[in-house]
């Protein structure tokens, strides 16, 4: 590494604004999702993107800064759900892409913070991850039970906070503290065993 920010066998690129932050941004998403959270050094990231550690620290002062911007830029959405004609197919659905979602690069950078970083960072993390992914798959979990509702599939009164909460919940529970990396047979379990039985009419 020399004192400039990038390795000693890579020339620098010049490039500008949009081009070199997302050069920057992508550098910092593969070293995360690659070494995680502690072993990440803004001069990696610097290296990877073929430029000098001062332009990165212009744009983000501190590696927290960093990671919270790759994570806003990085975790594909959730998108819509087609009507499958039941609530159970819907959430299904959902669950799985929810499921593809932390299997992306970004999502296993999501986890290597979640895993890895200490409570004081967790916490400045806490709206990036609310906003990214949470407050989308409440959104999403809403209008399928809304949609059971109108369909005659789901309990009137199912659309309280707390069961919402449930399926994300779940999720990021059992990948958190069991490891589990949800294959379909778990998911079909927890959407047959919990969430139909508990929204059933």
């Amino acid at each position: 590494m020399t004192g400039s920010g990038w390795s000693a066998g890579a020339a620098p690129v010049r490039r500008r604004g949009p081009a070199l932050e997302r050069a920057i941004l992508d550098s910092a998403l593969d070293r995360l999702s690659t070494v995680g959270w502690n072993a990440l050094t803004m001069e990696a990231v610097a290296a990877g993107a073929r430029t000098g550690k001062a332009a990165v620290y212009r744009r983000w002062p501190t590696k927290t800064d960093l990671v919270a911007a790759v994570l806003r830029a990085g975790l594909p959405a959730l998108g819509e759900v087609a009507d499958h004609g039941s609530v159970r197919e819907d959430l299904y659905t959902l669950c799985v892409r929810m499921r593809d979602v932390m299997r992306s690069q970004a999502g296993v950078a999501l986890r290597a913070v979640l895993h890895e970083c200490d409570h004081a960072h967790a916490d400045l993390f806490r709206e990036v991850i609310w906003k990214g992914l949470h407050e989308p798959a409440h959104e999403v979990i809403r209008e399928l039970l809304r949609r059971g509702i109108e369909r005659g599939d789901v309990r009137d009164d199912a659309t309280s906070p707390l069961l919402t909460d449930v399926i994300p919940a779940m999720l990021m529970y059992r990948a958190k503290v069991c490891g589990s990396e949800w294959p379909d047979v778990e998911i079909a379990e927890m959407i047959d065993g919990v969430m139909v039985p508990m929204l059933r009419v």
